[in-house]
């Protein structure tokens, strides 16, 4: 039983919670309307940013807002994974493997030119520019001399550009394909299932997805906790089931307004310097990212807007979802990017440690040389 000091704190949370995710459905509105990509998205989040600078400091949400908007986004991921995507990948094992070490190649490269440029230190550049675990970057900063506050916000101004950035290239290059109006996946022999029960199918697997993947404590816990049990219930029940374009709206509002009100305005000025290098540098990782997709593309003949998505620097539920919208196939979009998520996970921190240490022996090495001299 929640006592009355609790049952205040949590009303006055959803009361702070109410004006900007109204705002964020106007402007989510708006851009819908205006047929921009992704609009559904990246409307929320420019409300949310506008909200956090109006506050002056970043407005954080209650933290089941995002886990509902990534559970639903994975389970619309779920309704159109097919079989012959894990079949597909399995052939093209050696291009995908080589396509992931050059972008990761490409972002150490992106941090060292972050630190000469701007003047913060290597190993805050360097944990600013690994894509796809900032939560573990951040959380290592303090560890290895790096300032936290740098590595969070450039880490988030990274996201912003991906998102802000390939789902607007991504429709300006392909242009004429159609959107998908609902998420599902054909199944022949399948009978449809009323609206009601369908969703009430999807709310229960978005509250397992949730319970699930932080039990087992799986990378972006919502989504993929909720993508297995999607495809699994996808795959087991007798019915044909589907995410309705509208729920997958609300999915994308959600997961931006959570990230657009922790912009931290008054933190960005201290470090504006490294933040407009970093612009560039963000933007292009995110050209050289395209090449890579095109590369892959013309290697493989997966189509281009698979390819190119595959391999962006971060953002995986705004790729998914701009997959999602633009008809590719989410499926290899989604197994590319949590391979090379997963390589990160594994290598990065080693590497970035590694990097690290060599980078004070070695400036330990020039002092003694410049005492003896």
């Amino acid at each position: 039983m929640l006592n009355n000091q609790e049952i205040i704190s949590k009303l006055s949370t959803i009361k702070t919670a109410i004006f900007p995710i109204t705002l964020a459905i106007l402007v989510g509105f708006i851009l819908d309307w205006l047929n921009f990509p992704v609009g559904w998205l990246l409307g929320p989040m420019i409300a949310g940013i506008i909200y956090a600078i109006a506050q002056g400091t970043p407005q954080p949400l209650p933290k089941i807002i995002i886990m509902l908007g990534k559970a639903i986004i994975g389970i619309a991921t779920a309704f159109r994974f097919s079989p012959e995507t894990i079949s597909l990948i399995s052939t093209y094992t050696i291009p995908v493997v080589w396509c992931i070490f050059i972008t990761a190649a490409l972002s150490i490269f992106k941090g060292y030119l972050l630190s000469i440029l701007s003047g913060v230190n290597r190993s805050t550049a360097f944990l600013a520019s690994i894509p796809g675990s900032a939560s573990v970057m951040v959380a290592m900063s303090e560890e290895l001399e790096a300032d936290s506050i740098a590595v969070a916000i450039l880490q988030y101004l990274r996201l912003l550009l991906v998102v802000f950035i390939i789902p607007t290239a991504t429709i300006l290059m392909f242009p004429a394909i159609d959107q998908a109006q609902t998420t599902t996946l054909l199944v022949s022999g399948k009978t449809n299932i009323p609206m009601f029960g369908n969703l009430l199918v999807i709310a229960g697997c978005c509250g397992l997805g949730i319970w699930g993947g932080k039990l087992l404590r799986l990378p972006s816990s919502a989504f993929l906790g909720s993508f297995i049990v999607g495809l699994t219930t996808l795959w087991g029940a007798p019915y044909q089931l589907q995410v309705p374009q509208w729920l997958f709206a609300v999915g994308l509002l959600l997961v931006g307004i959570f990230i657009g009100v922790q912009f931290d305005w008054e933190n960005a000025r201290k470090l504006w310097k490294a933040i407009l290098i970093d612009i560039g540098l963000v933007i292009g990782l995110i050209i050289a990212s395209f090449g890579v997709g095109y590369e892959f593309s013309n290697l493989t003949e997966v189509d281009l807007i698979t390819s190119v998505l595959s391999f962006t620097p971060g953002g995986l539920e705004a790729m998914i979802a701009t997959v999602n919208e633009l008809g590719g196939d989410a499926g290899l979009v989604l197994a590319i990017q949590l391979t090379r998520m997963l390589i990160i996970i594994l290598l990065g921190p080693g590497l970035t440690t590694l990097i690290f240490k060599r980078m004070k022996s070695s400036s330990a090495a020039t002092r003694k040389l410049k005492v003896k001299s």
